[in-house]
């Protein structure tokens, strides 16, 4: 049998994307490396917006995790693509005020992570994975389809959601600062 150079990048791809999505996945469910686990990230997406804030703590950390193993795996890729891309969005949207570039706090790393995601995806995983040694049963194209149309309609839906909850945040906080400042407390 002889390596194939494309399926041997896949692989790498595959692991290297979903080996970092395991391990931010388990930091919000489970706490482990250096993690807050899942009340600390419960505390995180409440303060970041997601409501109910538990549900999207174990959301993202399954998406991210979850997402990440079938990656690593190969399993239902079309599926793991969608769901890393559709986790990525909404991390997106939290990081997206601060710019693009991650050193100032931006978007551009969970942009590059659901991109890779979705490239997978698209791409398949190579022959090595667990899809080609079950005959691509979970690797089919109307597979990929439902899968990216119901993570899109998701990840839609998670950030208007969100979107809405700060906006409705700010309008009571800038209301609570006028009556402050007009009962001169400030």
């Amino acid at each position: 049998m002889c390596l194939n150079r494309k399926d041997l990048g896949l692989l790498a791809l595959r692991s290297a994307v979903g080996g970092v999505l395991i391990a931010h996945g388990t930091q919000k469910l489970f706490g482990w490396f250096g993690g807050g686990g899942l009340e600390g990230t419960t505390q995180a997406m409440d303060h970041m917006g997601f409501h109910p804030a538990r549900g999207s703590a174990i959301a993202a950390g399954v998406g991210e995790a979850g997402g990440g193993a079938l990656l690593v795996a190969g399993l239902a890729t079309p599926a793991a693509g969608a769901v890393v891309a559709g986790t990525m969005a909404g991390a997106v949207a939290v990081h997206a005020p601060a710019g693009f570039f991650a050193m100032s706090g931006g978007y551009e790393y969970p942009a590059f992570l659901g991109a890779a995601g979705l490239a997978i995806g698209l791409a398949g995983p190579g022959r090595y994975s667990l899809d080609h040694l079950t005959g691509h049963v979970f690797d089919r194209s109307w597979v990929g389809l439902l899968a990216f149309v119901g993570s899109a309609a998701g990840a839609y839906g998670v950030v208007s959601r969100r979107r809405h909850l700060v906006r409705l945040r700010e309008e009571r906080a800038a209301v609570e600062a006028e009556q402050q400042e007009g009962s001169g407390l400030s």
